[in-house]
């Protein structure tokens, strides 16, 4: 039986710990556009950075290098993340990724925790998401992994969700685990109803990527960072990328529509 998603999901790499890193010293490094680079050559798909308005990592002049940079890799992506109430489309103008996440974070914040709340949020975003959209900029909302959401997703006119999947981070390992992925699962197919495409995202690893992507099959794309970036620091970006993309294509393999 053919698959009904023909290649594997797609590896975003997230640059912005490389950039925390290099922002504690004024010396520039270790680059960002030199991270990018590398681990564009190993194998990944794209890169993902997320601006957050104190600049405490990706800065707006790391936004405009990996937009020149990926320029000579016509086949790899740009996902820029952040919330579009607040500095995010501004960079969306500024060079049209090919793909912007919107995420509800604080300006505080330290990392994402939670999707979208559609009921408060949808009306607000939907002109914002129009406007990513006559861009030409794909557009993907960081959401929860609820089914019933998956229909105020679509109508806001977004073209897929991100999986928030710390709880699945969480329970990978223990006897919730199976349970945490069926939500994901349905979720995920209630996305695919909708006409939306499926990504995934958040403390995803080595140890968890492969059982996540055999559970919940059609994600189109995984971005991964803090775990990425954290291997890299023993294994080198090419080693660190090629055991990712192993895992991705292992599920693959495993996959009962195959």
């Amino acid at each position: 039986m053919s698959p009904a998603f023909p290649t594997p999901t797609a590896l975003s790499v997230n640059l912005n710990k490389v950039a925390l890193i290099r922002n504690t010293r004024e010396l520039g490094i270790p680059s960002v556009t030199r991270a990018a680079t590398l681990c564009l050559q190993a194998g990944a798909n794209g890169v993902t950075v997320h601006p957050r308005p104190d600049g405490r990592h990706i800065r707006s002049c790391d936004v405009q290098d990996l937009h020149e940079l990926l320029k000579q890799w016509p086949l790899a992506e740009f996902n820029i993340e952040g919330n579009p109430f607040h500095n995010l489309m501004d960079f969306i103008r500024a060079v049209r990724p090919h793909q912007c996440t919107f995420v509800p974070d604080s300006e505080g914040q330290s990392t994402s925790d939670h999707g979208w709340d559609l009921a408060s949020d949808s009306e607000r975003l939907k002109p914002l998401i129009a406007e990513a959209k006559s861009l030409g900029v794909r557009v993907s909302l960081f959401m929860d992994p609820v089914p019933q959401a998956m229909a105020a997703a679509r109508k806001t006119g977004a073209d897929r969700v991100e999986l928030y999947t710390e709880s699945y981070a969480r329970a990978s390992g223990t006897t919730e685990a199976q349970e945490v992925l069926r939500g994901f699962s349905q979720a995920a197919l209630a996305a695919r109803q909708e006409g939306l495409g499926v990504n995934a995202g958040h403390d995803l690893n080595r140890d968890n990527l492969t059982e996540f992507l055999l559970q919940v099959p059609g994600v189109q794309e995984v971005s991964i960072g803090h775990a990425l970036v954290s291997d890299a620091l023993e294994l080198g970006y090419r080693a660190t990328v090629q055991a990712y993309l192993a895992c991705i294509h292992k599920a693959f393999a495993g996959s009962p529509s195959q």
